[in-house]
């Protein structure tokens, strides 16, 4: 196989349809639009339009709210912090912060606004916690394997 024999696999691409060239293309004059009307010409975006009735994200009532001021946090099981320790990533002499379950690859995504730790799985390992927050069984599993837990002011105030 060279370079230039390289193509596409058959029916991988549609060939595209030249529409408005003469009806003996089958698909001349109108150009598959129909007949007159709105949508028959150019600039037409209606996606929620009905007509001039009264559309339907219209119609029907408004329910819940956004809080602005709602902390976005990552959330960790104790499980996966358990796994981090055992692999060698997760140091536990020190601290566990958002900071070190970055650097340890717990965490995968961007960092939000803070850490919180849930209680499924188990923890083996005595660990010190400075978290956003931490469920109620978390924290049992935690102070279990003679570990703590530190609620950070900032986020404490949500959690």
């Amino acid at each position: 196989m060279k370079l230039n024999e390289i193509r596409d696999n058959e029916g991988a691409l549609k060939q595209r349809i030249r529409v408005g060239r003469g009806i003996g293309s089958g698909k001349g004059k109108t150009g598959g639009r129909g007949v007159k009307g709105q949508t028959s010409r150019a600039g037409v975006a209606i996606k929620g339009f009905e007509g001039g009735q009264m559309p339907l994200y219209r119609r029907l009532p408004k329910r819940g709210f956004n809080n602005l001021f709602a902390k976005d946090l990552n959330e960790v099981n104790l499980g996966r912090i358990q796994q981090a320790v055992e692999a060698g990533k997760l140091d536990a002499k020190g601290t566990v912060t958002i900071e070190a379950l970055v650097a340890a690859g717990v965490i995968t995504r961007q960092a939000k606004d803070g850490v919180k730790i849930l209680g499924v799985g188990e923890l083996k390992t005595k660990l010190a916690f400075e978290v956003a927050g931490a469920s109620k069984s978390a924290v049992a599993a935690i102070e279990k394997a003679g570990g703590s837990v530190k609620i950070l002011a900032a986020a404490a105030s949500q959690a």
